[in-house]
């Protein structure tokens, strides 16, 4: 594992405010071992991120979601302001960033991506589920940027 990622890591779990809290009330070990368990739930996606064909971040006006599969992890910040999808980018997930979009209805009626890897071509609206490179291929019709773009040859 890098120590880049887990500097960044430790830093973001020692930052949370109710480990600072208990730091100033005197609790360290507590808060160390708080800390201590979010690095490694966080490595965990990491690692999901990593090995899930369908994992993948995006990123509208709504905050930021990590997509594993059947677990979404998400914040209302950017992703500038959201370490653990930032740093699942700089380690490869595909990234959809959907600010650009202006048509919010159709993006509202795309299908989601599958998350077993099963795709279910019954339903191309809301309900149904395509692969993460249909996906991709969707939602760039409508405006989005793609970064670590799982396609072959449209890796930017």
């Amino acid at each position: 594992m890098q120590t880049g990622v887990l500097r960044v890591l430790r830093a973001t779990a020692a930052s949370w405010w109710r480990h600072r809290e208990l730091r100033r009330t005197g609790e360290e070990e507590l808060a160390r071992q708080l800390e201590r368990t979010a690095v490694l739930r966080d490595l965990g996606y990491l690692k999901q991120a990593a090995s899930l064909p369908n994992a993948h971040v995006i990123c509208g006006d709504g905050g930021t979601f990590l997509h594993l599969g059947w677990t979404t992890v998400s914040s209302f910040a950017p992703i500038e302001r959201f370490p653990l999808a930032s740093l699942a980018v700089a380690r490869g997930t595909p990234f959809v960033d959907i600010r650009p979009v202006t048509d919010v209805i159709a993006f509202a009626n795309l299908p989601r991506v599958t998350r077993n890897g099963s795709v279910n071509h019954e339903h191309s609206g809301p309900g149904g589920s395509v692969s993460l490179t249909s996906y991709i291929d969707m939602v760039e019709d409508l405006g989005a940027s793609i970064n670590n773009d799982p396609r072959p040859s449209r890796s930017t």
